[in-house]
């Protein structure tokens, strides 16, 4: 458990300056992500420099995690090293841009990394615009070594942000289920991963089924359901502490938990007598607010951005749809009409859209509309794709696909057009996805 700790705990151990060469401000080169087809960007992402052998390593590791990075957003192309024709020797001195020009790079980043006396890296990028012939942007970064995939991250983050104008979502976590065995005799473990995939690490044994695992605001708690002692249960596991405890000693079985945006509250499913409703605890009281009363089956709540709404999925009128509320538990309206039963709702973290699964026709599909149902469309097109989770930018989305002939599950990502879909790499087979928020 050490090692998860460490992961997380560490991300408070990067410290980041704004470098004073080179003026931001002035440099014209940006992409448009509000754009419905975009033409990704040809970004020249040499090696970074190293004053050591060792330190060269390191910013040839840092280098590839951040082409990677930007390569899987689909707003980037980076282009082949092997195409390069000139070799950058000094990161504070101006390329000589007609050599990138050449090879068609409107962007070029440069970077060294240098051991510290007091053993931590300094590592330095520059992001240039070559056919302005600027410097767009210079950050410097201090750290352990063993953050150094971390750095890379936090410097795709830093470029996304600064030529698209939005927040990035490299350096986040992903909470999922991992899954081992047969089909008969499954293993659901919990565990948490990088955005990309790397460094998962197993939180549970596998002794007992988990589901539905979701991040805290802060990103060091995790709400789930467990069925320990075959009695099904909301839990909360601390990432800091690993300590795990049961959300209320309710009679029945809790499901489908989800943070309020303070993280203060979690909402949930409780079973009562045959019956689900939606419920809410206050994590502060322990107190418990009933907000749905109705006979049918409410569950998967979801709060709006600002915390005002709830979204949920009710059989309220007759088949699985979704439905909005307010995060007091009136004005209950259904919102999805398009066709097909619609679940697993999700809002997305700018308020602007809602996720959901669409069963219809045999297939599971994902899809997007607007907080009012206007708008719907279906951004997957697999065969059982369920289960959306948001990048904390909202341009993203992860979903759990399961393959047919019950050849397992995977996690794929998508972004809001559906025009950027790739595999997620985990080990094994892999569902239930939960994006992070932005570490801070």
């Amino acid at each position: 458990m050490k090692n998860g700790i460490t992961i997380v705990a560490a991300c408070a151990a990067v410290l980041v300056f704004l470098t004073l060469s080179g003026g931001p401000s002035g440099a014209a080169l940006r992409v448009d992500v509000n754009q419905g087809n975009i033409q990704p960007l040809p970004i020249a992402i040499p090696d970074f420099l190293g004053t050591q052998p060792g330190d060269a390593t390191v910013g040839q590791q840092i280098a590839g995690v951040v082409r990677a990075d930007l390569d899987r957003s689909g707003i980037f192309r980076p282009l082949d090293p092997h195409s390069f024709i000139e070799q950058i020797k000094d990161i504070n001195v101006p390329p000589a841009f007609g050599n990138w020009r050449v090879i068609n790079a409107q962007a070029l980043v440069t970077g060294m990394v240098a051991a510290q006396p007091d053993g931590r890296l300094r590592v330095d990028f520059r992001l240039w615009d070559v056919f302005g012939e600027s410097q767009m942007l210079g950050l410097q970064y201090f750290t352990a070594p063993a953050n150094w995939r971390r750095i890379a991250h936090m410097i795709s983050d830093a470029i996304y942000q600064r030529i698209t104008g939005e927040k990035g979502y490299f350096d986040t976590r992903i909470v999922f289920v991992s899954e081992s065995g047969s089909l008969i005799n499954r293993k659901k473990r919990l565990a948490v991963m990088d955005e990309d995939g790397a460094n998962p690490i197993f939180l549970t044994r596998g002794d007992y089924l988990v589901l539905t695992p979701r991040f805290n605001p802060t990103a060091q708690m995790i709400a789930y359901m467990s069925y320990v002692s075959s009695r099904p249960r909301v839990y909360l596991f601390d990432l800091e502490t690993g300590r795990q405890q049961m959300l209320g000693d309710f009679p029945s079985m809790t499901f489908s938990p989800r943070f309020s945006p303070d993280g203060n509250k979690v909402a949930m499913t409780l079973e009562q007598r045959g019956n689900s409703d939606i419920y809410v605890m206050d994590l502060r009281t322990r107190g418990v607010t009933r907000l749905t009363t109705d006979p049918a089956i409410d569950t998967s709540p979801c709060y709006s951005p600002d915390g005002s709404q709830i979204v949920f999925e009710s059989d309220r009128g007759g088949s699985q749809q979704v439905y909005v509320m307010s995060a007091a538990g009136g004005n209950v309206h259904r919102i999805s009409f398009g066709g097909g039963k619609n679940g697993t709702p999700v809002w997305s973290p700018r308020g602007d859209l809602i996720a959901f699964t669409k069963q219809e026709g045999g297939t599971f599909r994902i899809g997007v509309m607007r907080p009012d149902g206007s708008g719907e469309r279906m951004i997957t097109d697999g065969w059982e794709d369920e289960g959306p989770t948001w990048a904390p930018n909202g341009r993203v989305l992860m979903y759990t696909r399961t393959l047919r002939g019950g050849r397992g599950s995977q996690i794929w990502s998508v972004d809001v057009t559906g025009r950027n879909e790739r595999r997620v790499q985990t080990p094994g087979d892999a569902s239930d996805p939960a994006w992070s928020p932005l570490i801070q």
